[in-house]
Order: C-alpha cells, then sequence, then structure tokens
C-alpha cells in the first residue's frame, strides 16, 4: 500500500500514504477500506509503542470528505487514555489541512495467558 512511517513516539505516530489508481472504488474515489487501512495502522503503531504487544479490541471511522486519486494522506494517531491493558486513541487523516476521516480505536494489551507478560 506504500504506507510509510514519518513519525513515531510515545502514544503518537504519524504516517503518509498516497492514494494510486488501484485504491479507488466504483466512484472514483478512495476505497472506505483503503483509508481503514492507514488510520488502523497508525494506530497499530501508537498502541504498541510502549513496548508490550497491543492489539485492537474495536475501532469505528466516520468519513468525512472523499479522497482521490494521487491524494498524499497523512493519518495522524495520539493516545487519549490507557488504563490497565485497555487505551483509546484517536486517529485523523488528512489531505493537507482538510480533515478526510475520524477514526477511534480501543486497544488491548496482551496478557501472559498470550504467551507475553502482562505490564504492571
Amino acid at each position: 500500500m506504500g504506507i510509510e512511517l514519518l513519525e513515531h513516539a510515545a502514544g503518537r505516530a504519524v504516517l503518509r500514504m498516497t492514494v494510486t489508481a488501484r485504491m479507488l472504488n466504483g466512484h472514483g474515489t478512495a476505497h472506505g477500506g483503503c483509508l481503514f487501512l492507514l488510520a488502523d495502522a497508525a494506530f497499530a503503531c501508537a498502541c504498541n509503542s510502549h513496548g508490550p504487544a497491543t492489539v485492537a479490541a474495536g475501532a469505528d471511522i466516520d468519513f468525512v470528505a472523499p479522497a482521490h486519486e494521487g491524494d498524499v494522506l497523512t493519518a495522524v494517531a495520539e493516545e487519549r487514555t490507557r488504563s490497565g491493558r485497555s487505551g483509546i486513541y484517536d486517529v485523523t487523516v488528512r489531505r493537507g489541512d482538510q480533515v478526510i476521516a475520524e477514526f477511534r480505536g480501543r486497544s488491548r494489551t496482551l496478557g501472559a495467558a498470550a504467551g507475553r507478560p502482562a505490564p504492571d
């Protein structure tokens, strides 16, 4: 998909992707699944930035504006809260200054039952 990691810090990640012809739906705009993939990848980088293996417990996305072939999209993921093994992360997908989609991911850190130590 050509996704690039631009920034990575504790609870934060910035990724970039250019919309290609293969990513378009029948209306000639970026398929929602491609937008979700970009946002989900940013979410994954942010929620795994603390070290223990962490996965998605769930996620929602709202599509605000269409993206088109050639658009360069940036996804910024930011941690909102973490408590125990759960976290909430928001991701905004933009084309320049225009918001294309808003994503909220809920994370779950894997515990000892999954072969990994549980966090303190």
